[in-house]
């Protein structure tokens, strides 16, 4: 029986005595990070948990998902991270998870307090609480991580695989704090769909314990802000189900109640319901099966990329647009904090040439990686995201109507540019004449400027669907600059194309042109023109073409 066909089946019998006893504690707690390697070497190096799964996003596809746990990914030892790299911070308030607590043994306090302060990692403790020792410490996210001293709560598969004692492991997920302006109404839910029962109370908080031997926390926050969703937030915490009729027992207990809408989903690893409970957290209900090792082998897991089967999204490219992240102890690039948002991609085997790319209206740093990684595929990329912004979307410049822009922001972010470009070759040993720009429709233009205001700072550039967007153009001398133009037959933007070939020309650029017969977006017959170009300015052996459409995310609508 299918999926589909098992819900249908299962809705529509009467609820089975028992069923909810089999929902038994937290199955795993999902958050949102901002940095990515950060995150892998708090919890796979300091926390020396095992990364047990890496995927690409259900809900958005470009955003990476990784999975830490014991050594099998055992349900209950998860805690698992959407990556939102340079997102926008969130806030922790009610309707949110506020604390997350992993259980470590009791005589393991010492050591995690030691290893804490040789990581250079303030902690708080060790203080009691509800009768355990619990040492308090904040992640590269300041999202507020807490290791309980819990006795009876040990791992069936505890990973060995760190640097740290076998003895002094996490285990697995100790509890949860759930912040609420309903605590009896949030409470009251939590013991009545998803097995938890009253344990203890300490001033606040009302501590929930499961049949599994973990506890939500349900704190009355009345008086507190509201949870604003964003990096450095918990997401939902998911509780287990041990089968699917479980899950579809619970659902149709919540729809009974006339409570919040809830949603089913199949994860691939686990099938999941979504509700949020009276106080607004959001809430899951996982089963225990398929679990980690449904496409990885044990020995493996936690090596391989995976992404979604409903993606629409091609995996190599999704390789080069998700976010690169380095084990503990293996080389990795170092980011440093220069004046624009930017992100490497590496390929395996790099040949030394190195491409910036500049996003149209709408875009960011990853939606030309498709495209440039089809053109010079051992190429790295480094894509940088535009500082101004339109209706909550990057751009370089502002725009004042759709063919007039604003000089004095185009000049000010060139020059914000230049810094960030001396920086870059600074931080990271770039040759800025090997070095070549790539630039659509609104990054184009922000380059086009760059070298009449800049000289000298770009050698090599190919400008997608470009136009002149400055007033007055100062005298440069562009001896020496090798440019390639490609416009659209059909874009509204191509007829002044050949306005701002004619003034490169003039000003002693070598310019290249071609046009593709589509309009102003980007597409497979860009990538032909390039390698060409590129086999002619640089003497470097083209690549062929493949056959996958490309269709950058939010690119088709760029805009000057």
């Amino acid at each position: 029986m299918t999926f589909a066909a098992l819900i249908l089946a299962l809705l529509t019998t009467p609820l089975q005595s028992g069923l909810l006893s089999m929902v038994s504690g937290i199955h795993h707690v999902t958050a949102v990070t901002r940095k990515v390697q950060a995150n892998v070497d708090f919890y796979a190096g300091f926390l020396g948990m095992r990364l047990v799964k890496q995927t690409a996003g259900y809900e958005d596809a470009t955003q990476l998902h990784l999975f830490y746990g014991d050594a099998a990914g055992t349900p209950g030892s998860l805690l698992t991270f959407l990556a939102w790299e340079d997102g926008a911070p969130g806030r922790a308030g009610y309707g949110q998870i506020s604390e997350i607590s992993l259980a470590i043994d009791p005589a393991s306090i010492g050591y995690w307090l030691t290893r804490a302060m040789s990581f250079g990692l303030r902690s708080e403790g060790p203080a009691d609480e509800f009768g355990e020792p619990v040492l308090r410490l904040k992640d590269p996210d300041n999202i507020i991580l807490k290791l309980a001293g819990a006795k009876d709560l040990a791992s069936p598969a505890a990973w060995d695989g760190a640097s740290i004692p076998v003895e002094h492991v996490v285990q697995r997920v100790r509890g949860a704090t759930m912040l609420t302006e309903k605590p009896a109404e949030s409470r009251s839910f939590l013991e009545t769909h998803f097995g938890y029962r009253f344990q203890a109370n300490r001033g606040t908080i009302d501590r929930l314990v499961s049949q599994s031997g973990d506890v939500i926390d349900v704190r009355d926050a009345r008086g507190f802000w509201s949870g604003a969703p964003g990096t450095g937030t918990v997401d939902h915490v998911a509780f287990r189900a041990a089968d699917e009729k479980t899950l579809l027992s619970v659902r149709k207990a919540l729809e009974a109640t006339d409570g919040s809408p809830t949603n089913m989903h199949d994860r691939k690893y686990f099938r999941s319901l979504y509700a949020r409970e009276p106080g607004g957290t959001l809430v899951e209900l996982a089963t225990d099966k398929p679990g980690m090792t449904v496409d990885e082998e044990h020995a493996s897991l936690g090596t391989k990329l995976f992404a979604p089967p409903e993606t629409i999204t091609n995996l190599d490219d999704l390789k080069v647009i998700l976010p690169q992240f380095s084990m503990p102890g293996q080389p990795r690039i170092n980011y440093r904090e220069l004046p624009f948002v930017h992100r490497f991609y590496t390929p395996p085997n790099p040949d030394g040439s190195v491409f910036v790319l500049l996003h149209g209206s709408g875009g960011n740093e990853t939606t030309l990686m498709p495209l440039l990684n089809k053109v010079a595929p051992r190429a790295t990329l480094m894509g940088v995201r535009g500082r101004a912004t339109e209706e909550g979307f990057p751009r370089w410049y502002k725009r004042i109507t759709p063919f007039s822009f604003d000089q004095n922001d185009i000049k000010t972010e060139a020059e914000a540019f230049a810094a960030f470009i001396e920086g870059a070759v600074k931080s990271y040993g770039l040759d800025p004449k090997k070095v070549v720009y790539v630039g659509y429709s609104n990054g184009a233009n922000l380059l086009n400027s760059l070298l009449y205001l800049h000289p000298n700072l770009v050698h090599k550039a190919v400008l997608l669907r470009s136009m002149p967007v400055l007033s007055d153009y100062p005298h440069a001398d562009l001896k020496g600059t090798d440019l390639l133009v490609i416009s659209g037959k059909t874009d509204a933007y191509g007829k002044y194309a050949s306005d701002l070939e004619e003034k490169l020309k003039s000003s002693g650029a070598t310019v290249d042109s071609d046009v593709i017969p589509g309009g102003h977006d980007l597409g497979d017959a860009d990538v032909p023109i390039i390698q060409k170009w590129l086999l002619q300015r640089m003497g470097d052996d083209p690549q062929p073409l493949e056959q996958q459409a490309v269709k950058p995310a939010r690119e088709t609508s760029g805009q000057p």
